[in-house]
């Protein structure tokens, strides 16, 4: 399997975030892209992150100490503007323009006095432009603070005021600074715009103005000057801002010009593409710092040069894995947020999360989504380019065909690539010309003991030691458990020298693991960390993880036992990858994920080659010469072997969305889909209008969709029409397999749903896919099952799970009355799921059920999601109301998984659950009390807080109470609408 991902771009549409309405905030309080971010995860316990500017509080009002000084602004202000509005009758626009042309005179005089004369400032346009240049000298490269400019002493407000000005002078003319924030790319998540970010544009000087409108004449009679000075700066005052260097307002200023460049430049296709492919010269450098990287290697440039790119076509690019393929999709996703300003969607090869990749388009369920996906945008939206990216591509004539794209391929990899196969205690090189495949290498080199060749008859411990610790090592296993059992048997034969590598790193990384666990740690990492070695599956948590990937990044890990899921959703690469065996699971190998396996192999810019060896028994040998020299395998449709998740869910969102309502408007859809283009491969014995019209009658059936039969001009027309039903499961995204199970168990909880305890509304929400992979402990079932109240015993009676069917199991009697293995097994999952939200600790609950506690954390990731698919299957259906808010509730419990009374609390950015803990413990139980809060205070009271942090939280706070009180208000207003229907007497 490769690792290439999926980028849609959005080609119409300008602007991927949506402006908020906010109070007036300083020019100068923007923080650059990278501090603005939210904090990680991580970040409860770490270091205080370095503020953006000063936490001491600044004068808002720069140089201007008080309204009422004699030489203040304000008094400036008030002699200017009687000599120009002596004239009752002056035109009121002249005046104005007559004003702000001195004002802005005063405040350069005044700034000019205090100014050296420095060559490096910025200066504000005359012109009343509020346009920008800069000296090439470039101030960051000075020692010193850049001289103070203009606008640097200038508070927004009065920018604010010549915007209002400029607007309020003609209602046809859009303003100068408004005009530049669209121009300009946004770099802030919150919209707050810098001075430094508006682009200078020439063909807006001296335009023409029209002032007419007697009620703009009226609101400046009403109103002085000054007045609208003060009451801006006023407001201005209160907003808790951030601060920013002025070095970094001169740096921002450079960058927002260039990417106004790059703009122009890629809207009129010219030739030269501006300084990094149509880039900020900026993204170049943070490319070198950040990456390493100094140049693209030719394909990269090749491929980023295509005709198709520039002319916004489709395309498919395919190279092998770690030829760079990521990095182009990169630069091209930039051009599009920063440079065209669009949206653009990108689907990641994470097979731990969500793994969607070109190729994977012939892999099960997971293939039929993204066909869906891909076709509904094709048929849809003809605006929208699409650029997928993959390293096993065969039939790629199919997939060009399919997403109407061009192709480009390369055999280019920037580390070279040695194959091995290992049979017995001879290594065999990977020849495509040799007879049968192999030739002859060498012979390993390695005194094994009786003791060890007992322990390790494969010579694992020898191909390992070739490389480590010096260099980093992969040993791909067939399950979990060999995972485990391959990382303890190799520390056990290594040398007490390898202890002593990076001591202090490793037993730091043995701290951070035992905090994860709530001061548990596993056993096996415990032995093996000493040695830099460590295990990685789907039974350890996402924060393991995601650490023994860090340790091993850096080199504290050397060796790692792994699944297959490592090979296609991280990228951890190795001098050397070994194959422990040509299996997964018990599947032989499929060339596709032999491939990605040994793709991890070799790192560029570390290694001159990577290798990988395929450890291969007498009796697969044949089997493995046709695996490393048959061409790969083709990418096929799955919507056909995908039933309910592929052909017969699309046709339902089909009609739901109206994007086909007749028979032949989804015949059409449907040629158009991967499906269309092979179905005389895939569909033998049907063709595929018999195989759409199957799928509508089989919905029909179902109660999901139904016929209209219309008569018009003596002409019958039957078009398709969604079902209540039809609609709950296609926008609730319920797998058309239990979508009527689901009804007839939410209805037959209305009858009697125990609301005790949250374990009826659990089972109702666990995840129907999840079952047929529980195998249930039955004493551990009979343990828990008794230890359940009278009330909540009662509800395994109500499912279908009688007491003495689990008696019976567990002291191993036969069993007469047929009872539903998915219902037994459900509820033993609910089990675990209530028992998880009572401890909220997922390693007690993974030792309390005998489950590994990856698969813990997996049941109740999948139960959050299900859970919020069953609360959007009720809203759209009026019986189900009752249970809405009991839904949204338990949605929240199994997202955050911690005690409801800091659930509010977590909902607040930045805020997980260490820090809502310290929080609730301060008395700040409520989103209120957070909205309400002093950061200062906050600073003072929990511990590790920086003021950044408590100032985020306050206004993330604020945010979420305000959206709160908006959503009430509008469901008041709905509720006292008068009813357009009511009946009326004549």
């Amino acid at each position: 399997m490769a690792e290439p991902a999926l980028a849609v771009r959005r080609k119409g549409r300008p602007g991927s975030v949506r402006k908020r309405s906010r109070a007036p905030l300083r020019p100068s309080a923007v923080c650059s892209p990278v501090a603005r971010k939210r904090p990680s995860s991580g970040g409860e316990g770490a270091p205080a992150e370095t503020p953006c500017g000063h936490d001491s509080e600044e004068d808002m009002f720069g140089d201007y100490d008080s309204f009422y000084r004699n030489d203040s602004l304000l008094s400036q202000v008030d002699d200017i503007e009687p000599k120009h509005l002596l004239d009752k009758n002056m035109d009121i626009k002249a005046a104005d323009d007559v004003v702000l042309e001195n004002l802005q005179s005063v405040i350069q005089q005044k700034n000019q006095d205090n100014m050296s004369n420095s060559e490096n400032m910025v200066v504000l346009k005359a012109d009343k432009e509020d346009a920008f240049h800069m000296n090439e000298n470039d101030p960051a490269d000075h020692n010193q603070e850049p001289t103070e400019s203009i606008l640097d002493d200038l508070p927004s407000s009065q920018l604010l005021y010549f915007e209002k000005m400029d607007e309020l002078a003609s209602g046809s003319r859009t303003s100068l600074v408004s005009e530049r924030r669209n121009k300009c790319v946004n770099f802030s998540s919150d919209k707050i715009r810098s001075p430094s970010s508006f682009c200078p544009d020439a063909e807006h000087r001296n335009r023409p103005t029209d002032f007419s409108s007697d009620s703009k004449c009226d609101l400046f009679k009403t109103e002085s000057l000054k007045d609208h000075l003060k009451s801006a700066m006023t407001v201005n005052a209160k907003a808790q801002t951030l601060q920013v260097s002025k070095t970094k307002q001169l740096k921002e200023a450079v960058l927002s010009e260039e990417i106004c460049v790059a703009r122009k430049t890629i809207e009129t296709s010219s030739v030269d593409i501006g300084p990094f492919y149509g880039l900020p010269s900026k993204v170049k450098e943070l490319l070198k710092q950040f990456r390493g990287i100094e140049t693209l290697y030719e394909w990269q440039h090749d491929c980023l040069m295509l005709e198709s790119l520039q002319q916004r076509k489709n395309l498919i690019y395919s190279l092998p894995t770690s030829g760079g393929k990521t990095l182009v999709a990169e630069i091209i996703i930039l051009q599009e947020l920063l440079c065209r300003q669009k949206d653009v969607l990108m689907i990641l090869p994470y097979v731990a999360i969500v793994q969607e990749k070109l190729h994977m388009l012939g892999e099960g369920s997971r293939g039929a989504t993204l066909e869906i996906t891909l076709a509904k945008i094709l048929y849809t939206s003809k605006n929208t380019q699409i650029i997928g990216m993959s390293a096993t591509l065969n039939n790629a004539g199919d997939l060009q065909k399919f997403l109407q794209a061009e192709y480009y391929t390369n055999n280019f990899r920037p580390v070279e690539l040695k194959e091995y196969v290992k049979i017995r205690d001879t290594i065999y090189a990977v020849d495509s010309k040799a007879e049968n495949g192999f030739t002859f290498s060498r012979l390993l080199n390695f005194k094994y003991s009786s003791n060890l060749e007992k322990a390790d008859p494969d010579h694992i411990i020898a191909l390992v030691t070739e490389v480590i610790p010096q260099y980093s090592c992969l040993i791909f296993c067939p399950t979990k458990k060999n995972c485990e059992n391959v990382a303890s048997m190799v520390c056990k034969f290594l040398k007490k020298e390898f202890r002593t590598h990076r001591e202090k790193e490793k037993q730091d990384l043995i701290k951070n693991l035992k905090n994860i666990g709530n001061g548990s740690v596993c056993p096996v990492l415990k032995q093996t960390i000493p040695f830099g070695i460590a295990y990685h599956h789907s039974g350890l948590t996402n924060d393991e993880r995601k650490s023994i990937e860090e340790a091993y990044s850096t080199g504290v890990l050397c060796l790692l036992a792994c699944t297959a899921t490592l090979a296609a959703g991280v990228n951890l690469p190795a001098r050397r990858v070994i194959l422990r065996a040509p299996y997964v699971a018990n599947d032989f190998l499929k060339k596709n994920q032999y491939k990605q396996m040994i793709g991890r192999a070799g790192r560029a810019g570390i290694d001159s080659a990577g290798e990988s060896i395929l450890i291969v028994q007498e009796k697969d040998k044949h089997l493995v010469q046709d695996l490393v020299n048959s061409p790969l395998e083709n990418c096929y449709s799955n919507l056909l072997l995908e039933l309910t998740k592929g052909m017969q869910s699309l046709l339902l969102s089909l009609v739901g969305l109206k994007v086909a309502v007749t028979h032949e408007e989804v015949n059409n859809f449907m040629c158009g889909t991967l499906l269309g283009v092979q179905q005389q491969l895939l569909s033998k014995e049907k063709s595929l209008s018999e195989v759409i019209k199957d799928g509508l009658e089989n919905l029909i059936e179902k109660g999901l969709l139904k016929e209209i039969i219309s008569e018009k001009d003596h002409n019958s027309k039957c078009t398709l029409t969604i079902t209540p039903l039809g609609r709950a499961t296609y926008k609730g995204s319920v797998d058309l397999a239990y979508c009527n199970l689901l009804y007839r168990e939410l209805k037959k909880g209305l009858e009697g749903l125990i609301l005790e305890s949250n374990l009826h509304l659990l089972y109702l929400a666990t995840p129907y896919d999840m079952t047929s992979n529980c195998s249930p402990n039955w004493m551990i079932y009979l343990r828990q099952f008794n230890q359940l109240s009278a009330a909540e015993q009662k509800v395994a009676d109500i499912v279908g799970v009688p007491e003495s069917f689990i008696t019976k199991k567990a002291s191993g009697q036969a069993i007469r009355k047929n009872v539903d293995s998915a219902v037994v097994n459900r509820l033993y999952l609910s089990f675990v799921l209530y028992t998880l939200l009572k401890e909220t600790n997922i390693w007690s609950v993974s030792e309390k059920f005998n489950m590994s506690r990856g698969y813990v954390q997996n049941l109740l990731n999948s139960a959050a999601s299900f859970a919020s698919c069953v609360l959007h299957f009720c809203e759209e259906l009026e019986e189900f109301w009752v249970y809405k808010a009991l839904l949204t509730e338990l949605t929240k419990r199994l997202t955050y998984c911690v005690k409801a009374e800091l659930i509010p609390l977590m909902e607040v950015a930045g805020v997980l659950e260490a820090r809502a803990k310290q929080l609730y413990n301060a008395g700040y139980k409520t989103l209120a009390h957070l909205a309400n809060a002093d950061p200062e205070t906050l600073v003072k009271m929990i511990e590790h807080l920086s003021r950044r942090q408590a100032k985020q939280i306050v206004s993330s706070a604020k945010m979420l109470l305000s959206e709160k009180a908006e959503a009430l208000q509008e469901e008041v207003e709905e509720l006292l609408k008068v009813p357009t229907d009511i009946p009326q007497t004549y």
